[in-house]
């Protein structure tokens, strides 16, 4: 998966390049067909904000989070990235279970 991670107000350090990369390693054990993702975390006078977009196959995904802390949001992002792959996961699952079916009724 290719990662893209940029900063808006903010210098996006090391160890949060490292703690994204992570983070966004745990969407990959629910779904292999993930082509790219956009991270971008930003700074507001006492919020921070991350949020992300990726493109999977037949699918894009989009999460954004808003905390005190920027860790925080990264994590909360991640989780609500986590749950979209799952849900996405099912669905293409299930339909090719349905397709699968349909096939075996013709028969």
């Amino acid at each position: 998966m290719n990662l893209n991670i940029s900063g808006h107000h903010v210098d996006v350090t090391h160890p949060m390049r490292e703690y994204v990369m992570t983070k966004l390693k745990r969407l990959e054990r629910h779904f292999d067909h993930l082509i790219s993702a956009e991270v971008i975390l930003s700074i507001d006078k006492l919020s921070q904000r991350a949020e992300a977009t990726v493109h999977a196959c037949g699918a894009n995904l989009h999460a954004a989070a808003i905390e005190e802390d920027m860790y925080a949001a990264i994590d909360l992002m991640a989780d609500k990235l986590d749950q979209q792959t799952r849900r996405h996961k099912e669905k293409v699952r299930d339909h090719r279970q349905k397709e699968a079916h349909k096939r075996m009724a013709l028969e």
